[in-house]
């Protein structure tokens, strides 16, 4: 597949430039007059590590305030554990400059490189690195710019940026505990990557208090050097214990004060001018939320809100929040509606599915939603009236300071996103890929999935394919979206000689509450069944799909539906992929697991029916499975166990063990290979 010449594989350039990320401007922020705009970017279009940026809304000028290259004169980064789990957390590939915080004003900026902490004065755009005692993890300037907090080794510092004075404001007091991290699951689970938060006068701080000693302890080893010791890893499976997860707010002058909430899980933490801060937690079961106010001095809570469903809440983006003049903000459950509320009104229309929070102001709060296409995801202004600020269809999102709105908008019609501010573009330094998707949006079936169907480049009417579904399919997730660079890869294996489909069923975002909930105790029957009558669907309307030749493959939850495809539908699948699979859900984390299967000792029959172990002899279909031997999110005991059963029940299968590889695939040979090794089984496979 590798081209000739100057020419490159597709495969190759969507490795190396990390499937198209590399070199766009990114992590935005405005300050809040809307004078200036800062993001991260790298300086050329063949670089690889992130500088911070500025650019002026009103002339369009950039200019680079951080260079990693100058400021890491050794060379190579060296990154400290814990960032690096945080990395895997976030799935973030990117180097250099990967997140930074600025104060109110946007005078001062500080971020991590390297392990090292680094703070740059916005205005003249010098940097200078301070000493710290260890690997730093999150470096976060307060409001007011005049200190920086930073985690290392487990305890949380403030330095004082005039004095220079590192002072310990959270000190572990055990061998499992940490002050200022945000615990697995809540990186993993909710997109919590934060564990410590500013006073918005900078003289005091929000911290978890995270004690890791009740989780249970696996071990990743690494077969490929039997030489190295196994890696210890604290995971909360399925109906076992998690983290003792505690608040306190901390003082510069070493007070600390413990905030008196009891709670399975914490969701998000929210503390500006506007009130008191704002403390979400949620019961084990996920089915009651409660919004706490807290008094700082004191640390004793009241209950603003509670919600309850009889099947599970989800965690909502940019929310709870305050107004400046002390409304609540929240996005709630009206009808079959996911709703904004401020105050005690609601306030976005019907008709529009709210799925973040981006900003607010007094007078209106900026979010994003879906109307009747759930492929298309649009930024509005919510206010006295309701506004859409993006104008094409697709993928949008935005930042906003002041009056100044900053929007990001993918489309099916170019390559990557474009960024603008104030009428000027934030120039992307991406690669233009080698293909060009031709997308068909779909609608299917009675319950008119969402779909998205390739075929060849230069297909011929009346040629019948050979079909490939290519899904996620399950929560959290959708692959299914009017974006060109969300189908690349989709439509390089089209090219391979496919018809091409991506369809998100039932429990996938953007539908509404009900349609979220169809997969209660069920991920096996509603999410493949959503696959097959899509599948069925689109032969209907497009006569030059084979039915006869027909594969899946996937990743994660796709690869669990892939392998649950060929193993429960061999009448429908004739061959299936299944990349890092979940086999076994009680082997899976608690707060994802539970909320949709319930806990395993209270509903042992849901998890037996689905799961995939028990049915190894029923696989009649050629299966191949691979998985990361470094996986510490769905770890390879589920490929392994499914490979044992599969060989126990006399089942031919092909096994890919993937020596040092995450849940990511980030490396360049690796990442390539694997779409060439996919292509090679699938059509020996369909052959």
């Amino acid at each position: 597949m590798q081209g000739v010449g100057n020419e490159i594989s597709f495969p190759r350039q969507h490795a190396r430039t990390q499937r198209f990320t590399l070199g766009a401007p990114r992590t935005f922020t405005v300050t809040p007059d809307g004078s200036r705009v800062f993001f991260l970017r790298v300086a050329t279009p063949t670089g690889k590590a992130n500088g911070l940026w500025e650019l002026d809304p009103k002339t369009g000028t950039e200019r680079l305030l951080a260079d990693p290259a100058v400021l890491l004169t050794s060379g190579e980064e060296d990154l400290p554990p814990e960032e690096k789990a945080r990395r895997e957390r976030s799935r973030e590939q990117a180097a250099g400059i990967v997140g930074y915080a600025t104060d109110r004003e946007g005078a001062r900026a500080s971020f991590a490189l390297s392990g090292r902490l680094f703070v740059t004065d916005l205005r003249t755009a010098e940097t200078h690195e301070l000493p710290t005692e260890g690997g730093v993890i999150d470096p976060r300037v307060d409001p007011t710019g005049t200190r920086v907090a930073y985690v290392t080794g487990g305890a949380l510092h403030v330095v004082d940026l005039e004095s220079g004075a590192d002072t310990v404001v959270g000190r572990p007091d055990g061998d499992d505990v940490t002050w200022g991290l945000a615990e697995f699951i809540a990186a993993e689970e909710m997109s919590r990557y934060r564990g410590y938060w500013w006073s918005p006068d900078g003289t005091r701080l929000l911290a978890a208090r995270v004690d890791n000693s009740p989780v249970h302890r696996w071990y990743i080893a690494d077969p490929a050097n039997p030489a190295t010791p196994a890696h210890e890893i604290a995971y909360p499976a399925a109906g076992t214990p998690n983290a003792l997860v505690t608040l306190s707010v901390l003082g510069l002058d070493g007070s600390a004060v413990p905030v008196a909430a009891e709670f399975d899980y914490l969701n998000s933490v929210h503390w500006s001018s506007g009130g008191d801060p704002l403390i979400t937690v949620q019961t084990r079961d996920q089915r009651t939320v409660r919004v706490l106010a807290l008094d700082v001095a004191s640390g004793e809570v009241s209950s603003l809100a509670e919600e309850t469903d009889p099947h599970w809440l989800e965690v909502a983006s940019g929310v709870p929040a305050w107004t400046p003049d002390g409304r609540l903000v929240r996005i709630v459950m009206v009808a079959d509606e996911y709703r904004l509320s401020v105050g005690d009104e609601v306030v976005s229309p019907s008709g529009i599915q709210v799925r973040a929070v981006l900003d607010v102001a007094d007078d209106s709060v900026l979010i994003t939603g879906s109307e009747s296409d759930s492929t298309v995801i649009h930024v509005y202004s919510v206010g006295a009236t309701c506004t859409r600020l993006s104008e094409e269809d697709g993928v949008s999102s935005a930042v906003r300071g002041g009056d100044t709105v900053l929007l990001a908008t993918s489309t099916l019609d170019r390559f990557g996103a474009r960024v603008t501010v104030a009428g000027h573009e934030i120039v992307s330094h991406a690669e233009t890929p080698v293909i060009t998707p031709s997308v068909r949006m779909v609608t299917l079936g009675e319950r008119g999935l969402r779909g998205a169907l390739m075929l060849p480049s230069g297909h011929v009417p009346g040629t019948k394919l050979p079909v490939l579904l290519d899904p996620y399919g399950g929560p959290h997730a959708q692959r299914a979206v009017s974006a060109r660079n969300a189908h690349l890869t989709s439509q390089w294996l089209a090219d391979q000689g496919f018809a091409v489909l991506v369809v998100d069923g039932r429990g996938t975002p953007g539908r509404g509450p009900a349609w979220e909930r169809e997969i209660a105790f069920d991920f096996a029957g509603a999410t493949l069944e959503d696959q097959v009558d899509a599948l069925q669907a689109a032969a209907s309307i497009e006569p030059d799909l084979d039915l006869s030749r027909v594969a899946i493959r996937g990743w994660s939850y796709g690869g669990y539906l892939a392998a649950l495809a060929v193993l429960r539908r061999p009448d429908v699948f004739h061959a299936g992929i299944a990349g890092a699979p979940v086999t076994d859900w009680r082997l899976y984390d608690t707060h994802y697991t539970e909320r949709y299967l319930g806990h395993p000792d209270e509903r042992p029959e849901v998890y037996d029916a689905n799961s995939l172990i028990d049915d190894a002899d029923k696989l009649a279909r050629p299966l191949m499975i691979i998985h990361g031997l470094a996986d510490d999110n769905v770890v390879a005991a589920h490929a392994l166990r499914l490979s044992s059963a599969l060989l126990a029940a006399g089942r031919p299968h092909t096994f890919l063990p993937l020596a040092g590889v995450t849940h990511m695939t980030p490396q360049e040979q690796v990442a390539e290979n694997l779409l060439l090794l996919q292509v090679d089984f699938l059509k020996r496979s369909l052959s």
